[in-house]
This record gives C-alpha cells, sequence and structure tokens, in this order.
C-alpha cells in the first residue's frame, strides 16, 4: 500500500464531479442508471411475465397436485422465480424508500483501510465471502430436520420467509452498520436504543453468538466422526486456502481467476485423495478420529483462523468454499431438472399435528420456524453483516446485491437441502435422523424402531440400511443426525443417477460431506472473528484500549474468551446422552431466531429516526411474525410439562430419579449419563429463559424509540461522517452499460491511483 492520502473534510460530498481533477467520476449518475434499469422493451416485458407465469404454475403444482407423487423439479422452478421477482422488485423498491444509498460517500473499507479486517475487497469474491460466512449449518440441517413435517410447510416458510424477513433483515443491517464505520450489531443497539436495550442487546448478542458457533461446530464434528474421507479431505482445505491467499498477495496479485481454477483442482484432488487415504491402514488410523478429539481440533482452528490476518485464510478459505457451495447447489439443481426424483413423501406429514416426532419434538408451529432457521431468517446473519463484511465493501449501492442477494441463495441452498431429504427414502431418512438412544445404533435396532412408527407404505430392512451405507462407502448411516449425512446422501441419490451410477454414489456422499463440512467450517472461522469484534467494542466502552482496531494482545484475549465459551458448550454437546444435536438445536433454533429479533428492532429504531415512517411496515411485518414464533416456542420450551419438550421438566425429571437412586432413565444408560443430562437442561432452560428477557427488552425498547421518533423527539445521528470516495467499482453482478464504460476510464488508470489506500482513521 502506497502513502496515507488524508480525505477531503468531512461533511456531505460535493454533488457531481470527483475527489479530484485528475480522476474520472466515482459514481454513474442515478438518473443514468434508473433511466437503464427501468425501461421496459418488449423482449424484458415477456421475460418477466414468462419468469411469473412459471413460478405461479411450479407453485400451484407443489402446493395443490395431490397425487401420489410430486415432481422435484418444480421446487427449483417455485424457488428461483420467486427469488429473480423479489430481488428485482422488492429489493429495488426498499433500496429506493428505505435505505437511500449514495456512491459518492467512501464506505469503511476506503476510508479506514488497515490492510487486516478494513480492506475494499471486488463484490464477487466480497459475495462469495458473505455467502460463505452466513450460510453455515443451518440451511442444511434445519430443513433436513424440518421434512418430518412433509415437504409443503418447510417450502413456503423458506420462499416466502427468506424474501419478507430474511434477506430484508440481512440487508438492512449490512447497509447501516456499513454507515456506521462497521459497527457490531450490540454497539449499533446501544447506540440507537439507550443503556437499557444497549446492554440487552449486547449480552443476548454475545451469548447467542457462542450457542450458534458451538452448534455450527458440532454439526462438522457430527459429520466428521469416525469418517477419515472425511477428515483428510477437510483437513487438506486448510493448507490450499493459505497457498491460495499467499498466492493472491504476493506471487500474482489480482489474479482471481487463475487461483479460482487452480484451488478447484486442488479440493478435487483432496477428495478423490481422500478415499485412497482413508482404504491405506496408516491413513484410517491417522484421521478415523473419535468425536472428542475432532472437538478440540475444530477449536484450535477457530482460535488460530481467527487471529491470522484476513488475507491469508479467511478470504481464500471463504472464497473456495463458496466456488463448492454454489457450485454444487447449482449442480444439484441441474440434476433435479435432468433426474427429475419424484417425492412421495406426504405435503403435510402424520406428525404435523403432533408434538412427538422422532427428529424433532413439538408442533409444527411454531417449531417448524424455529426449526428451519437459517434458510429463511437468521439472526447469525445480522452479526455477519455487522462484523466482517461492511468493513470491506467498496460502494454503497452494492450492499443489496451483496445483503439481499447473498441471503437469496442460502434460501436456494436450504430449498435443496430439503429436497435431497424428501427424495430418499422415508424409511432411511428416519433411521438416520433419529437419535442413537431409540435406534440402539445398529441397523436391526433403527429398522424396530422406524417400521414401529407405523408410517404408511414405510417399512425398512436392517439390509437396506447396510447397504445404503456400504454404497456410500460409511460403516454405518444409522443416527447420523445433524441433516449433514441425510443431505449428502440425498445428494448422491439424486447425482449417481445423472453422473457416474452406483459406482460414483461413495465419491458423491464424500463430495457432499467436504462441501457441507467447508460451509461449517466457514462459519466458524467467519463466526469467531465475528464474536471477536463483538466483544473488544463492548470491552471498548469500560476500557478504550480495546477500541485500538491495531492492538494485537487484544485482539488474541478476546478470540481466547469466546473460543473458550463456545468450545465449551461444543464439548456438551458432544457428550451428550441423548444426541447432541437432537437436543441442542431447538436452543439453537430459538437463539438464532431471537437474534434476528433484535436485529430487525434496531433496524426499525434506526429507520424511525431517520423518519422513514412510511415504509417502516417493511420492517414491522417481520419483526412481529418473528417475535410471536419465537415466544410461543420459548414458552414451550420454558414451560411444557412435556419431558420430551421442556427444557426444566426434563430436568426436574432426571434430579428426581438421581435422587431416588436410579441408575438409568430412558436413553442415560448411566448414572454420568443422567447427570450429564441434568448439566445440559440446566445450561438450555437458563439460557432459554435469558435470551426470551433480554429480547423483550430490546424490542420494547425499540417501539419505545419508534414512538419518541414518531412524536418528533430527534435523537443524535451516529452515521459516520460522509468523506468523498476516491474510487469506483459497479454495484451488481453484472455491470450496465454506463458502469462498464466508467469503469473502463478507471481501468485505465495506473494500479496506485484506482486503488483506495484508506484516508487515515477518524
Amino acid at each position: 500500500m502506497s502513502t496515507t492520502h488524508r480525505g477531503p473534510a468531512a461533511g456531505s460530498p460535493q454533488p457531481g464531479g470527483s475527489p479530484s481533477t485528475d480522476l474520472p467520476p466515482n459514481h454513474v449518475d442515478p438518473e443514468v442508471l434508473e433511466a437503464e434499469q427501468t425501461r421496459w422493451t418488449p423482449l424484458r416485458i415477456a421475460v418477466w411475465v414468462g419468469i411469473a407465469l412459471l413460478g405461479a404454475f411450479a407453485w400451484v403444482m407443489i402446493a395443490f397436485a395431490r397425487g401420489e407423487s410430486v415432481n422435484a423439479i418444480w421446487f427449483v422452478f417455485a424457488a428461483v422465480c420467486s427469488y429473480f421477482i423479489a430481488y428485482r422488485f422488492y429489493s429495488k423498491f426498499i433500496e429506493a424508500k428505505l435505505t437511500r444509498p449514495d456512491d459518492r460517500r467512501a464506505t469503511p473499507a476506503e476510508y479506514m483501510a488497515n490492510g487486516k479486517d478494513y480492506m475494499p475487497t471486488d463484490r464477487r469474491v466480497l459475495y462469495g465471502h458473505h455467502f460463505a460466512a452466513i450460510a453455515g449449518a443451518g440451511p442444511l440441517v434445519g430443513p433436513v430436520l424440518a421434512a418430518q413435517m412433509g415437504y409443503l410447510p418447510g417450502t413456503i416458510w423458506i420462499i416466502v420467509g427468506v424474501i419478507l424477513a430474511g434477506a430484508v433483515q440481512d440487508y438492512l443491517v449490512l447497509f447501516f452498520s456499513m454507515r456506521r464505520g462497521g459497527r457490531s450489531l450490540g454497539q449499533m443497539a446501544r447506540e440507537e436504543l439507550g443503556t437499557v436495550g444497549g446492554y440487552a442487546a449486547i449480552i443476548a448478542t454475545l451469548a447467542i453468538m457462542i450457542i450458534i458457533v458451538a452448534i455450527l461446530a458440532l454439526v462438522v464434528v457430527n459429520a466428521l466422526g469416525e469418517s477419515p474421507w472425511g477428515v483428510f479431505s477437510v483437513g487438506m482445505t486448510i493448507p490450499i486456502a493459505l497457498f491460495m491467499g499467499v498466492y493472491l498477495r504476493y506471487l500474482r496479485p489480482g489474479k482471481v481467476m487463475e487461483i479460482s481454477i487452480i484451488g478447484f483442482i486442488l479440493l478435487m484432488a483432496a477428495i478423490v485423495a481422500g478415499g485412497w487415504v482413508a482404504e491405506t491402514e496408516l491413513g484410517a488410523q491417522l484421521f478415523t478420529l473419535d468425536r472428542i478429539t475432532l472437538a478440540w481440533c475444530v477449536i484450535i482452528y477457530g482460535f488460530i483462523a481467527a487471529v491470522l490476518p484476513v488475507w491469508l485464510l479467511l478470504s481464500p478459505r471463504d472464497y473456495l468454499s463458496t466456488f463448492m457451495k454454489v457450485g454444487t447447489i447449482v449442480l444439484l439443481a441441474a440434476a433435479i431438472v435432468v433426474v427429475r426424483p419424484e417425492i412421495t413423501v406426504p405435503a403435510v406429514s402424520e406428525f404435523a399435528g403432533r408434538s412427538d416426532g422422532p427428529v424433532f419434538t413439538g408442533s409444527l408451529f411454531p417449531f417448524l420456524f424455529v426449526t428451519i432457521a437459517c434458510g429463511a431468517l437468521s439472526g447469525f446473519h445480522a452479526l455477519i453483516a455487522s462484523g466482517t463484511t461492511p468493513k470491506m465493501i467498496e460502494k454503497e449501492r452494492q450492499t443489496r446485491f451483496i445483503g439481499y442477494g447473498g441471503m437469496l441463495m442460502e434460501s436456494f441452498v436450504a430449498i435443496m437441502a430439503l429436497v435431497a431429504a424428501v427424495s430418499i427414502d422415508r424409511g432411511i431418512y428416519f433411521a438416520m435422523n433419529s437419535s442413537p438412544a431409540v435406534t440402539m445404533g445398529t441397523v436391526e435396532g433403527a429398522a424396530a424402531f422406524v417400521n414401529s412408527l407405523g408410517l404408511s407404505g414405510v417399512h425398512v430392512t436392517p439390509e437396506l440400511l447396510q447397504g445404503t451405507a456400504d454404497a456410500v462407502g460409511e460403516e454405518s448411516i444409522v443416527s447420523r443426525t445433524g441433516g449433514a449425512p441425510t443431505l449428502a446422501v440425498g445428494l448422491a441419490h439424486i447425482m449417481n443417477q445423472w453422473i457416474g451410477g452406483a459406482s460414483m454414489m461413495s465419491f458423491w456422499y464424500h463430495f457432499a460431506i467436504m462441501f457441507e463440512a467447508l460451509f461449517i467450517l466457514t462459519a466458524v472461522d467467519a463466526g469467531t472473528r465475528v464474536a471477536r469484534f463483538m466483544l473488544t467494542d463492548t470491552l471498548g466502552n469500560f476500557i478504550p484500549k480495546f477500541s485500538d482496531t491495531d492492538w494485537r494482545l487484544g485482539a488474541w484475549l478476546t478470540t481466547a474468551i469466546m473460543v473458550a465459551g463456545w468450545g465449551s458448550i461444543l464439548i456438551l454437546g458432544v457428550t451428550d446422552p441423548l444426541g447432541g444435536i437432537n437436543t441442542f438445536f431447538p436452543l439453537f433454533g430459538i437463539s438464532n431466531q431471537l437474534l434476528a429479533a433484535i436485529a430487525l428492532a434496531v433496524c426499525l429504531a434506526i429507520a424511525a429516526n431517520l423518519k422513514r415512517f412510511k415504509y417502516l411496515w417493511i420492517i414491522m411485518i417481520p419483526l412481529l411474525f418473528d417475535v410471536v414464533v419465537t415466544m410461543t416456542g420459548s414458552w414451550h420450551k420454558i414451560f411444557s410439562s412435556d419431558p420430551t419438550v421442556g427444557y426444566w421438566a426434563n430436568h426436574f425429571r432426571f434430579k428426581e430419579a438421581l435422587a431416588n437412586g436410579e441408575t438409568s432413565l430412558g436413553t442415560a444408560q448411566n448414572v454420568e449419563a443422567m447427570e450429564a443430562v441434568v448439566r445440559n437442561t440446566l445450561v438450555q432452560g437458563t439460557l432459554s429463559v435469558l435470551f426470551a428477557v433480554l429480547t423483550i427488552i430490546v424490542v420494547t425498547m425499540a417501539f419505545i424509540e419508534m414512538v419518541k421518533a414518531f412524536r418528533g423527539h430527534q435523537r443524535a445521528s451516529h452515521e459516520d461522517p460522509a468523506v468523498e470516495s476516491r474510487y469506483y467499482a459497479p454495484s451488481g453482478m453484472l455491470s450496465t452499460p454506463s458502469e462498464k464504460a466508467l469503469a473502463k476510464e478507471w481501468d485505465a488508470l495506473p494500479y496506485e491511483q484506482r486503488v483506495p489506500t484508506g484516508h487515515g482513521h477518524h
């Protein structure tokens, strides 16, 4: 980086022109852009009418076709057409009415550039990074678990939920955080909601973050446990990412396409090599790790990844995994269109009206909306959107593409996961997702349990379960909970019919496991880094030294504290006799949705203070729905007298049994296991109460702020002062003609002049 320029005096940037005479303009005239985007040619009209009609027909097929089966192809069309319409019309409406970006203003990546956390990043690479960081285990796990309710409720919530709630939250939080120098959600809450609401939000976000990262890590551990092939392949992604980071930084700067191809080839080699390594005696010995060892590996990895500079591991790793992710999901969508698997699962299953499902307990409302968190609405995203991403965005108008568009892509992942889960045999689905306590972990036990459920048309034999495991190259598929293995079997089942036949089943299965573990590890390292930002922001209120972004010791300390937090919950989950994921996932779901309520509440307060009263309904609709759903869920989890649903009911049941000298109860086979249940339910029950109370405080304070603003009370703006941008970049995936023309002018300049070098800190 060359010398540091001082930016022009703060204040509103001057319209037109550019920061200095020798540079081209720093933005395309908004009127020119508007004209380009709203020119309705006959061809354009025909295309949008076609998309609308195809989408409508696909929805009719999914919702009303009640034959023996429904074709999976309609899920792909319904989702994609809905996303196109939402992105083109609804997100543009939000941009025009609520956020109103201004490309003349410099973003924090430009005026605070330091090469570590603040760094302007190409919008396509950043889209990849952001998508990789938000799309953790959630869009893979939630829809797979929710498939026990049938395919229709999940499909509706994933698609409608993302358009009206999830993508709206992600976009608004990203935009408001970027305007505030990339501040964390908790810090924004403290500024916008006053002391009480602010500290409630800070405590809630920190505690929930710990739970979320722990559950993400638990899914990785469950997917890789006793799988040498998976452990080797995923382990190899770390040196590959480090190599990519060094290559882009020092060997061939700016050659993004080149390193992408190299990275992809190395990644494929790692998967194929994993199969060979797992078959050798030494490889099987070295890479067959039990879950506790794996948990410790993930904890150490999380710490190291979060303290290394962004460019070395985080960005290239996310970029690499984005290729895998987007590539795999598009490949799976294409395979569904080619193979057209028939789905014989009922639209709404027997378990929708009951609360004793084998995969997760609780009724359709509210638990479906809590279980499918990430594909539709996820509070975790608000932490990423106010964490790493706003510190790397080049121009304000890119926030719509990255925030709203990134979330639509994740919703598509969730739909594909749901289709994969409902396309496999229902008996296999229940055998894979029921806890080891009921299946005894054996094929015979699993077959007996599934057949005892009395589902029409479902009959499983031990041979079928063993045959499926052999086909995918694993010892067993029984009770491989956590969603990842189910999605892998579904993906392998669809893909081998298109490419490679039955002999390729095990390759596709491990390809999918690798794809998921990459997804989730990315969320673990980005999550830990964001948790560090949140903690340093909070501590900075008391010890100003922590606010210094360049203080390395502070960064190491805060990272260690957060890793210790989620690491301890991860170990609790790995050693949980009730099947960690089955008992911890509802807590993950509820806390994640409560966090979304907090994020939307903060956005509501900010938008009210900006006097955008006519459009507050955009935020109110998802906020109120989310609060109703999650408070109902919390109520069940805290007060239900049914021990399969209520944490406290289960806690006291086990406590009583221990007091009476019993040595086993239900799935806990010994006193140690019973004590573990008492300990875990205490943690879960206490956290449920804490999160619910904090959320009520935050949402109440936000409504008070809104009423105050409505009555004319003006809270001081916490936006950073406007600085004139000395930089230009297009805003979407594809540039418009006027954007291309301006980009050409900038590309003609010497490299030093067109790269922002930081205008010094405020």
